[in-house]
């Protein structure tokens, strides 16, 4: 059905004159006869008598009414569902226990007029066809994985250097230090079953490995962050990295020690990835205020694998 047939419906019904329905709709008055005969001929139905004090509505007329003013509150809602900064902006954050988590609290925080609808998707192919496609946003990756550029409609900014922490049981080896070396690490397992060939993390990690002779084991299930924690407390031999800001609570009987890494720090680099022409004007808000709380490290010895320096 023609909306605009329908929308001059009820102009002349409100008006009860064709010629102030045009007036309104900025037509001629012709133009108004000739959607109302359209509208008409549709339905098969009269909707209006002429008469010496202009149009009135037929019983078919004072029936269609409220359909018609039902048809254009619709018609408005499935505009205002798309048409940018009328929907809420849709962001990735991998995980909901990890830094770009912590980071979207946070400017949801500074900036609580603006609605978000927060997901977590797996890969960063994933992600980038989600965002190519509309279907997001933007999305926190690690980006320029080797072998994978960006596609050329696709922005990068980084947003985060994550240091990583070591994590150990009470009864690990180095359970008892304040800090630890990167070359301190060798020869000692570390257990992430989370790591999925292929992945960005797992690029990351192996990087790790072969620049300084770690050994990562990934093997056996993920049961998921708990079971983790389980296995390392219970477990001398066992240790697992995690990022500096991810958020995690564990029974006091476990003992666990988050342990800082040095000489260098390996930073997990998170950046915030977007669509060039994206419209939405609450991504600027996000990118302004992401760029404007990331911690100064300057001076600090980090490393990050070669693909991602900026």
């Amino acid at each position: 059905m023609d909306l605009d047939t329908v929308r001059t419906f009820v102009a002349a019904a409100d008006a009860g004159q064709f010629q102030e329905a045009a007036a309104e709709l900025s037509v001629t008055q012709q133009a108004v006869s000739k959607r109302i005969a359209t509208l008409e001929r549709n339905l098969g139905a009269r909707l209006f008598t002429r008469t010496a004090r202009g149009a009135q509505l037929t019983i078919d007329g004072q029936a269609f009414l409220p359909h018609a003013r039902e048809l254009l509150r619709v018609a408005e809602r499935a505009v205002a569902s798309v048409r940018s900064g009328s929907r809420p902006l849709r962001v990735d954050v991998i995980n909901s226990r990890g830094a770009m988590s912590g980071l979207m609290r946070g400017f949801h925080r500074a900036h609580p007029e603006i609605d978000l609808d927060v997901l977590m998707l797996f890969d960063i192919e994933t992600a980038v066809a989600a965002i190519r496609s509309g279907a997001i946003d933007a999305s926190f990756r690690a980006v320029a994985v080797p072998g994978r550029p960006l596609p050329e409609d696709i922005e990068s900014v980084r947003v985060l250097d994550e240091p990583l922490q070591l994590l150990t049981g009470p009864a690990h080896a180095l359970a008892g230090a304040r800090s630890v070396t990167v070359a301190q690490l060798a020869g000692h397992r570390i257990w992430m079953p989370g790591i999925v060939p292929g992945t960005e993390w797992a690029a990351y990690y192996d990087d790790l490995v072969a620049e300084f002779g770690l050994t990562i084991e990934a093997t056996g299930p993920n049961f998921g962050s708990d079971a983790l924690l389980d296995t390392v407390a219970d477990t001398p031999a066992l240790a697992t990295f995690m990022g500096e800001q991810t958020r995690l609570v564990w029974p006091a009987g476990h003992g666990l020690r988050r342990i800082p890494v040095t000489d260098p720090t390996p930073v997990y680099p998170h950046s915030l990835i977007w669509r060039r022409d994206n419209p939405h004007p609450a991504l600027t808000t996000l990118r302004s205020h992401l760029c404007s709380t990331q911690p100064d490290r300057t001076g600090s010895e980090t490393w990050t694998p070669a693909w991602t320096q900026r």
